[in-house]
């Protein structure tokens, strides 16, 4: 039996023993691992029996690593006895270790901290409304018009809002400069593409007309050879070219979806912006909800809850930056920043984590819900619906690790509409 004791700060205290023939196996396992470190004079390294060594060094010699092959199971059996959910390594602390006797230890460790909710049912949030007007309706048509629109030549001047094709090349004194030079280059004018002035020069300019243009790089330009200086480009215009849009009429709706009819296009549209805000609204509440009982209720984080949630944000970043083809450190180069100074500014976000995931939680455990086999399967098959026809390729492959996250899901989403399902909307 283990002693438990509650501390301060959500940390408890375990004491406990091992027994002295538990002890006297784990010290003949450590025998065998020092044995081969240990020389004693008259022996080959490694070959001297364990009574040897312990009279030439003493008993002692064995106890630290005798312990460290223990402690464990009997740790985890007292942390099994008393219900203990430690969220950090032991603080470990050896009370007696004699030969032939016990040996007495104790455990102070970071636990997951109580919570006291406060009120999550009938929770007041303001009504979502969402209306689809004729106008969103009509946007969504001249992005399929511009997704499709072709560049045409015409016999005219530049016009702001043209696209021109040019060459170029740069000089500052009278001197071209790295990267100031190009051939065949397309251009939207007032696009801002170009350092200031460049573009607005260009507009009234003919087919096959060159023309210098004087300007000036910004003080604050990325070459610290070319910022603040005067330049003078010389140009040509070797094409202008303005884009045409397809008239929305029912040959358009046929090109660009599986609709016959403009009209069937346009109710397409509409569907898929109200099924938008319907999300978007349901999201909206979820999120309200959830703001409002985790800001009614009261918890005492252990800062290493939060202090590993901040390396699981960093690590995500680290991820999601390594799929571009970048590293965390390269980024902090580029940026100028620190992963101290970046896990530093995680550290609001990262208590509102943890503060919501151990509010759910025990929302979860005061309302009794439970997830069932056949939510978990379903959960399951809709995850692996995803992989089409490897789909039950891919589920025969799922680990109990993997069900079990796949469980918390399903726990996860019976809470939330729970709380959204009792909400009052004002």
């Amino acid at each position: 039996m283990a002693s438990f004791e509650k501390l301060e700060s959500n940390k408890v205290k375990l004491g406990m023993t091992i027994s002295a023939e538990d002890f006297d196996k784990a010290v003949d396992k450590a025998y065998l691992k020092l044995r081969k470190t240990i020389t004693v004079p008259g022996f080959r390294k490694g070959h001297a029996p364990k009574g040897v060594i312990e009279k030439a060094y003493g008993w002692y010699v064995f106890v630290d690593d005798a312990f460290d092959e223990a402690y464990p199971a009997v740790y985890e059996a007292a942390v099994k006895e008393h219900d203990v959910k430690p969220v950090d390594r032991p603080d470990i602390t050896i009370l007696s270790a004699e030969k032939g006797e016990d040996v007495a230890f104790e455990a102070v460790v970071t636990v997951m901290p109580e919570v006291s909710l406060g009120q999550y049912k009938g929770i007041e949030v303001e009504k979502q409304e969402y209306n689809v007007t004729d106008e969103m309706v009509n946007a969504e048509i001249e992005r399929e018009r511009e997704n499709v629109a072709r560049m045409i030549d015409v016999e005219r001047p530049v016009e702001n809002g043209d696209e021109v094709e040019l060459d170029y090349f740069g000089t500052v004194d009278g001197v071209k400069f790295e990267g100031g030079t190009a051939e065949h280059q397309t251009l939207v004018i007032g696009s801002g593409m170009f350092i200031p002035g460049f573009e607005e020069q260009m507009i009234g300019m003919n087919v096959g007309e060159e023309k210098d243009l004087n300007v000036k790089f910004p003080d604050e330009y990325h070459s610290e050879e070319l910022k603040g200086k005067d330049a003078v480009f010389h140009v040509k215009v070797h094409a202008v070219r303005v884009k045409e849009l397809p008239e929305a009429d029912d040959e358009f709706a046929k090109d660009v979806s599986e609709f016959n009819t403009i009209a069937e296009l346009r109710d397409h549209k509409k569907e898929e912006l109200e099924k938008k805000a319907m999300n978007e609204a349901k999201a909206k509440k979820e999120n309200d909800v959830i703001e409002k009982a985790v800001a009614n209720a009261t918890v005492d984080i252990p800062d290493v809850m939060i202090d590993r949630q901040a390396d699981r944000m960093l690590n995500d970043i680290r991820y999601r930056l390594s799929m571009q083809g970048i590293s965390l450190e390269d980024y902090c180069k580029y940026t100028g920043t620190k992963t101290e100074v970046m896990k530093a500014e995680m550290k609001n976000e990262a208590e509102r984590r943890v503060k919501t995931q151990l509010v759910l939680d025990a929302i979860m455990k005061a309302e009794g819900i439970k997830a069932e086999n056949d939510e978990v399967e379903k959960k399951i098959d809709e995850y692996c619906a995803q992989f089409d026809d490897k789909a039950e390729e891919f589920k025969a492959k799922l680990n109990e690790d993997d069900k079990a996250y796949f469980e918390d899901q399903v726990l996860l989403d019976k809470t939330i509409n729970m709380l959204v399902d009792s909400a009052i909307e004002k």
